[in-house]
């Protein structure tokens, strides 16, 4: 395999997903939406409201927005490797790339470039956000609340994080794509996925069980990694919950990879 190979594989998928109508659109919801909630629920907040002790984890709180805002990335990554079957151009792409690992190296290389981004932007967009609106409800230095910034070790790995999670909620999406070929169905499988366990975690009452389903949820797991308080009494450490959303990711495209190789015709 010459070097070139993968690399037009990479600039043919970029090409195709930076042409989709919906591809700007959808980025532009997931930031903005993410960048939203930030604003709203910074805004929300009240020192004057905060009963001792007061010790809110500021900057969980601006980031958090991504539990909503990660719908929008995950609909761009199915839609980009599901929408080639639906209108049959997948015939065209195999004719001219024959070697399908290539052609899935390319879709992942192209959407994870577009899902860290993504989260970058929607991760200094949201620690704006805090910087914003903090200080005037009181959380301000003068009440021990210094402002959000990178310099901090912990808010820079909370960032980092963020965008790592989006990278990888992209890739777990993508490879649900390729595992089930159809719009609806990896759509489906992906916000299950994602927001399933949280809600059967609320009808738990096993604290046992409760903890366990946190634990390894993707979404709760993953995003341990923004919490900057009270790690000690986390249901998983930061990286190590990245850890585990990196293993759903992993499993969903080997599985989607496989089936993708296996298929005689798309």
């Amino acid at each position: 395999m010459t070097a070139g190979r993968p690399l037009r594989a990479l600039r043919a998928e970029w090409t195709k997903l930076r042409t989709l109508p919906s591809t700007g659109w959808l980025v532009l919801l997931t930031v903005a939406g993410t960048v939203g909630v930030g604003f709203a629920v910074t805004g929300s907040l009240d020192h004057a409201h905060c009963g001792p002790p007061c010790a809110p984890d500021l900057t969980k709180l601006a980031l958090g927005g991504v539990r909503l805002g990660q719908v929008g990335i995950v609909v761009l990554a199915v839609l980009a490797v599901t929408a080639e079957y639906s209108t049959g151009t997948i015939q065209p792409t195999l004719t001219a790339v024959p070697r399908r690992f290539l052609v899935v190296l390319g879709k992942l290389g192209a959407l994870a470039v577009l899902g860290t981004t993504a989260g970058a932007l929607l991760a200094a967009g949201s620690l704006a956000a805090g910087r914003t609106m903090l200080p005037g409800n009181g959380f301000d230095p003068a009440h021990g609340f210094p402002a959000l910034s990178l310099a901090d070790d912990l808010t820079r790995r909370a960032a980092l994080g963020t965008v790592l999670y989006t990278g990888l909620v992209t890739l777990l999406a993508a490879g649900l794509g390729l595992l089930l070929r159809d719009t609806a169905g990896a759509l489906t499988a992906a916000l299950a996925l994602l927001y399933g366990s949280p809600v059967v975690a609320m009808f738990v009452t096993d604290p046992t069980w409760q903890h366990r389903i946190h634990r390894f949820a993707p979404m709760d797991a993953g995003l341990s990694i923004q919490s900057t308080r009270d790690l000690a009494a986390a249901h998983i450490g930061p990286w190590a919950g990245l850890g585990v959303l990196s293993l759903y990711a992993a499993a969903a495209v080997v599985a989607g990879l496989m089936m993708f190789q296996r298929r005689d015709t798309p």
